[in-house]
């Protein structure tokens, strides 16, 4: 069967967006490995509906622009994108494959405001050659960085044999009641049959590690945040004013300081949101982030790993790991049963997607059991149905960076109601949340879905970029 690995959940990429940046970066990676060795004379690059609408706030035209080039987002020097973007613009052209086309960004990336009838999230790419022909690909960005290139079915995960095929709650508590076995265990042994042990210990280190370092940069960068809104940076200020001024020089040195300073509810309750606005600000900044499972809310899982690691007591590597295996099973079933695109579910997508994620991972490793583990999902997620996705401008600022930390509390109470409560008298289930939040993001109307027609986005005056 096709399954998920969580490394299919959790991507490294650049912000603001999975959806809006991260896929169609890929889309264009794709699309120009096709061009090689074609002489090519002209490019355009048509934008539909929601990617259009809220296309410049989100870096759609940068994300397209850079994929086409070949850059890799998990590997590119996001302090190089505004050279590479100032290139093309002066010079008026772009390098595909080593060749130099004529491209203007103005002229050459067209906004329709139309959706096409698959995905709100569609782009389509025309490449003229110089003997007359013309190569079309429409795709299809799906929300959290996973792409659909029309008329192929979707490649979303791993066509293998795995122990234990997992397609809702049940299948994972009649796997772990079976063979007694904790959720992190189950989800271990199918990412063994795609991955090796050593692959899955340094990737799950490398995606740790690019979530620290997100939150340590948040911390100690201020300014105002790009696209318009004027937003100013508040992560440096709290930290500043969390340390009483002490000054860290390096991740560990500064997670040092944050153990090590007062930890009374109210300071640790405002570090989880400090930690949740920090990776935003940087998501923002189109920085190095980790879609988990989406951009829009990468602050939720590390600040409530963050949390655990600064001020509880399991924080070593392979608790880590647990909690990754856990929170991505979560994501996979939210992504096989709903969605994870605020553009066809809202904010309960994205935001309550990873809040749930983070409540069960947090669980598994504070010793819930199974129930319990999925009960804080359930938990999370049924205090985010409804949530509208409604960013004004147009940009991943307002609401979204202080909803990275809503969403951060809401874990962390979840797992606590969890691991206090006997799943047995649960009246909802995870399964029926799922369920539940699909039906609810079919009934949103279009306007509450990232096209910045409805909610706060109509009612907060700004001045944003015509796209």
């Amino acid at each position: 069967m096709e399954c998920l690995s969580i490394f299919d959940i959790f991507k490294i990429g650049v912000g603001p967006s999975s959806s809006h940046t991260l896929g169609p970066w890929k889309a264009a990676n794709q699309f120009a490995l096709q061009l090689k060795n074609l002489s090519l004379q002209a490019l355009e690059v048509q934008l539909f509906g929601s990617l259009s609408k809220t296309g410049i706030g989100h870096g759609t035209d940068i994300a397209v622009m850079m994929g086409l080039m070949g850059h890799d987002p998990e590997t590119v020097a996001t302090h190089l994108i505004p050279v590479f973007m100032d290139e093309i613009r002066l010079s008026g052209q772009i390098q595909i494959n080593g060749m130099k086309v004529a491209f203007s960004p103005h002229q050459d990336i067209v906004f329709q405001a139309h959706s096409l009838p698959f995905h709100p999230n569609a782009l389509t790419f025309k490449a003229f050659l110089q003997d007359g022909k013309v190569i079309e690909d429409t795709y299809y960005s799906v929300g959290g960085g996973f792409i659909q290139k029309e008329g192929e079915e979707l490649a979303q995960g791993h066509w293998v044999d795995v122990p234990y095929p997992v397609g809702s709650g049940l299948d994972v508590l009649r796997y772990c009641d079976e063979n007694d076995l904790p959720i992190s265990e189950i989800v271990y042994a199918n990412e063994m049959a795609m991955h090796s042990a050593n692959y899955i210990e340094e990737r799950v280190h490398k995606i740790w590690s690019t979530m620290a370092m997100c939150a340590f940069h948040g911390c100690h960068k201020d300014g105002i945040l790009p696209g318009g809104l004027n937003v100013k940076r508040r992560a440096k200020k709290l930290n500043a004013k969390y340390l009483d001024g002490k000054d860290a020089p390096d991740l560990e040195s500064w997670l040092a300081l944050i153990r090590a300073s007062e930890q009374d509810f109210t300071r640790i309750n405002r570090w989880v949101s400090c930690f949740a606005l920090a990776i935003n600000e940087e998501n923002a900044s189109l920085s190095r982030v980790v879609t988990s499972p989406t951009n829009g809310a990468a602050g939720v899982i590390p600040a409530v790993l963050l949390y655990n690691y600064c001020f509880g007591t399991n924080h070593e590597a392979e608790d880590i790991q647990r909690f990754m295996l856990t929170a991505g099973l979560i994501g996979s079933l939210f992504k096989q049963g709903a969605t994870i695109s605020a553009a066809q579910g809202g904010c309960q997508a994205e935001i309550g997607v990873s809040s749930a994620m983070a409540a069960a991972g947090l669980t598994e490793i504070q010793g819930g059991t199974p129930r319990q583990v999925l009960m804080a999902a359930e938990i999370a997620m049924e205090h985010h149905l409804g949530l509208t996705c409604d960013p004004v401008g147009g940009l991943v600022q307002v609401p979204c960076i202080e909803r990275n930390a809503m969403g951060a509390i809401k874990a962390i109470t979840a797992s606590n109601l969890a691991l206090d409560s006997d799943p047995e008298h649960a009246i909802v289930h995870l399964d029926t949340v799922i369920k539940t939040m699909w039906n609810t993001a079919q009934d949103m109307h279009h306007h509450y879905k990232e096209t910045a027609e409805g909610g706060l986005a109509i009612h907060i005056p700004v001045v944003v970029p015509e796209c």
